[in-house]
């Protein structure tokens, strides 16, 4: 079964989505859905659906959340390898895709590591907004270069 629940953020709606395992995905009301063909989720509160909403009110009110609600993270072991390595980010720190790539060896690509975070389903808690460019660039973000750059402005104002 496929469970969702809507989020109101000062960035705009949001949809959260899990299924028995934990959370599958956060996206932002006009971000392309990586949950299109999903069969028939039912608006339901869950407890992981509960958790990320309390996850997302702590992180909107300026505090670092203390606790992860449970993930179901679906994607290759390669993917999963990369985000990872991105909640590993601190808060209102960055790293780049070429940063990563290194991490996980010396001849990986930045354009793999890319691509991987680009398949992050799960916005804001896999914080991919914390991935820029090697020239400090914001490069690519699924909700919107404005909201990444939102993002990084409110972690440093904030002090999280």
């Amino acid at each position: 079964m496929m469970y969702i629940q809507y989020y109101d953020s000062p960035l705009g709606k949001m949809l959260l989505a899990a299924d028995e395992i934990g959370l599958i995905g956060v996206w932002f009301e006009n971000q392309k859905y990586y949950a299109n063909g999903l069969k028939e989720p039912i608006e339901k509160e869950t407890i992981v659906l509960k958790e990320t909403k309390e996850w997302l009110d702590f992180y909107f009110s300026g505090k670092e959340p203390e606790f992860l609600p449970k993930m179901h993270l679906i994607g290759t072991e390669f993917q999963k390898k990369v985000w990872h390595i991105l909640l590993k980010i601190p808060y209102s720190k960055t790293m780049t895709y070429k940063d990563i790539a290194r991490m996980i060896s010396p001849s990986m690509s930045a354009q793999a590591v890319g691509s991987a975070v680009g398949h992050n389903k799960i916005s804001i808690l896999i914080p991919c907004h914390r991935v820029i460019g090697s020239n400090s660039s914001l490069t690519g973000y699924a909700g919107g270069i404005e909201r990444k750059e939102y993002l990084l402005k409110f972690e440093k104002k904030n002090g999280i």
